[in-house]
């Protein structure tokens, strides 16, 4: 019996791209093959030359369809099957390949919030909800809008056997946060668009829409981001904490290439306030939410592990995170001559435990 497959693709629209997609019909026993789209319409070609090619490039089951059926996510390629200019996972399958030796992996914190009627899901017609506090991982009364998608989109997450870690509600009430990882530089990428997808789908059913917006709301709440956490085999091992210093400080040697690659409003939510380190300056330090960089406690502990980058807005492309920080990371230790690496100012003490996977959780 034939399928149905979902071809899904980021399309051109700026300054934030958007996912788009559609269905085909394919043959029992046939893979879905290449296909085609109209690019005019995507901000991706012209009128007058508009096809555009669709390349799948990771698949997985369909939770929101019947057994057999699956999603498709899809490079977006020219008519000669060079990339796209659009295209951002082929230049992180490039870094991937020129880094392997470092078995770069990631986990990343995806943040966004839930509007209905031009507004937070949940908030009230005129003025606002009570003042942040009582809705990160919060529970009970009118506190936490939103529960039921988010439940939805955890049990699709796990049927399309996606790397999803946890979820839970964040600091604004209707803002929400899910995890993926530990995936490698190009499958994050992979997984995570395709829960995007998901979430943006199941959300239609109720009347929601999702906003990946950097700083939903202005003033005095939070904004959303999506925190990456990254190690490499020499920082997993044990020992590792040199390497996690030397991570931290490339990362500084190169602050205003990933801010502006990081996603649209950055400025505005990285203001120093709401758990943020300023834009303009980069800093790290251990269990330091303010800072651009946090390596978590028990890695300081443990000295091994990942650090955590803060930075990232929640409309960050993730595959640009991931090549970013595997490029200045990864690329930094390969041509750094062996040092001693000083450490950051906050200490720890230092205690010996086994090697583990970085959780992508808060």
């Amino acid at each position: 019996m034939a399928y149905q497959a979902e071809y899904i693709w980021i399309d051109g629209t700026e300054p934030t791209r958007k996912l788009r997609s559609k269905t085909r019909i394919v043959p029992d026993g046939k893979k879905p093959p290449v296909w085609g789209f109209d690019g005019s319409s995507t901000n991706q070609a012209t009128g007058h030359f508009s096809d555009c090619v669709l390349q799948p490039v990771f698949s997985c089951p369909d939770p929101l369809r019947g057994p057999n059926d699956v999603l498709v996510m899809c490079e977006v390629l020219n008519p000669d099957f060079t990339p796209h200019a659009t295209n951002t996972r082929a230049a992180a399958v490039a870094a991937a390949k020129q880094y392997a030796s470092f078995e770069p992996m990631f986990g990343i914190e995806q943040e966004y919030t839930f509007f209905q009627d031009g507004r937070p899901y949940g908030w009230p017609e005129v003025g606002f909800p009570a003042p942040q506090g009582p809705y990160y991982c919060g529970v009970g009364g009118t506190k936490l809008p939103g529960r039921e998608i988010v439940e939805a989109h955890t049990l699709a997450c796990m049927r399309a056997g996606l790397g999803i870690e946890g979820t839970n509600a964040e600091v604004m009430m209707g803002q929400w946060e899910f995890q993926i990882g530990v995936l490698g530089t190009v499958e994050v990428g992979d997984q995570l668009w395709t829960a995007r997808w998901l979430l943006e789908r199941i959300a239609e059913d109720f009347g929601v829409d999702v906003s990946f917006d950097a700083k939903p709301i202005k003033g005095d709440w939070n904004g959303a981001g999506a925190h990456t956490n990254f190690s490499t085999k020499q920082m997993r091992a044990a020992g590792g904490w040199d390497a996690i210093i030397a991570g931290c400080e490339a990362l500084g040697t190169r602050v205003l290439e990933h801010i502006e690659n990081y996603g649209e409003g950055i400025k505005d939510r990285l203001t120093g306030a709401h758990e943020t380190a300023p834009w303009s300056e980069f800093s790290y330090g251990v269990s330091d939410r303010g800072s651009s960089v946090r390596i978590p406690g028990g890695v300081a502990r443990e000295k091994r592990g990942y650090l955590e980058d803060r930075r990232p807005n929640a409309n960050v492309d993730p595959y640009v995170v991931a090549r970013l920080m595997v490029e200045t990371i990864c690329g930094a230790a390969a041509s750094a001559k062996p040092a001693t690496r000083r450490a950051p100012a906050k200490k720890a003490v230092a205690k010996k435990a086994p090697a583990r996977k970085a959780p992508a959780r808060r």
